[in-house]
């Protein structure tokens, strides 16, 4: 599993922020492609598949969603950690 390109942002999503949108390639066989990095209310964070119309595209099995959303959060973290020490 593999972050392919990771942008980050700062957008409302549903009360949430939206704090990053990255491509993932889940195995050599499959990509996904805008997956979303949102701060939760409750501090959390937690990785969505994105949408289309009001239906997600994809969900994911608790514990692959919690290794993508790791993977995700350390990809955050390297790119925000220069901004934390100004």
């Amino acid at each position: 599993m593999e972050i392919l390109d990771f942008k980050l942002i700062d957008e409302p999503s549903g009360g949430h922020r939206a704090i990053a949108v990255f491509d993932l390639a889940l195995t050599d066989e499959c990509r996904l492609y805008g997956l979303r990095l949102l701060r939760m209310r409750d501090g959390r964070l937690l990785t969505f598949a994105p949408q289309s119309g009001h239906r997600r595209v994809a969900t994911f099995a608790s514990s692959l969603a919690a290794k993508i959303t790791r993977l995700a959060i350390d990809q955050y973290e390297a790119m925000t950690a220069n901004a934390d020490r100004h």
